[in-house]
């Protein structure tokens, strides 16, 4: 989920390849978001949903392996892979707000928090820098929520471990999102510190 210093896999320049198999699973990921929706929202199909989500996750980590064992790294990937991230996220915060499974607010403060980090990558390309690259605690945010999203949703099934879905997935969230902002925080105040003590390029037109 971290919009700033995500890490991709090395793309070589002039790589346009797009049949690959890592691309394939995005784009089967990028199928799934409509549905995923749907099943939420519309007949309320929680174990459905839920299995796309973790199916989702699961592609997610698969298809970055697979693009370094199988050398399928491109730049098509490159920009669908965190673009589906970012949209099964958005889905499905907008999705549990829409349910009453989580405050409005909490879904508000994550996704500002990425809207606010994108504001500063231009700090960086203005200088000629590589976006920061993430830190631990960014890390440990990101797995927090990845994690809380599918047991928050497999919390409102009527099955056995709902209630210990409940309890870790709640909690998860709340640590999660708490990590989130402070990590945003972090971010933050390192683009000011760029932006303070590195100078811009300049652009030269002319001879």
């Amino acid at each position: 989920m971290d919009a700033v210093g995500q890490q991709q896999p090395d793309v070589v320049a002039g790589d346009d390849r797009i049949l690959t198999v890592p691309n394939l699973l995005s784009v089967v990921r990028l199928a799934g978001v409509p549905l995923f929706l749907y099943l939420l929202l519309g007949p309320h199909a929680d174990g459905w949903a839920l299995a796309i989500l973790m199916l989702s996750g699961f592609t997610d980590w698969a298809d970055g392996k697979l693009a370094r064992l199988l050398d399928q790294t491109s730049r098509l990937g490159a920009l669908l892979d965190p673009l589906v991230d970012r949209l099964y996220v958005i889905t499905t915060l907008v999705a549990f707000v829409l349910r009453d499974i989580i405050p409005w607010w909490v879904a508000a403060i994550l996704i500002g928090r990425d809207l606010v980090l994108a504001l500063t990558l231009p700090v960086y390309r203005r200088r000629g820098l590589p976006p920061p690259e993430v830190i631990y605690l960014g890390k440990a945010a990101t797995f927090a929520l990845m994690f809380a999203l599918p047991l928050v949703l497999a919390a409102q099934g009527d099955w056995g471990v709902a209630s210990v879905a409940h309890a870790w997935g709640y909690a998860l969230l709340v640590w999660g999102t708490a990590l989130y902002v402070w990590t945003g925080g972090l971010y933050i105040a390192k683009a000011v510190g760029v932006a303070r003590g590195v100078p811009a390029t300049v652009a030269r037109s002319g001879p």
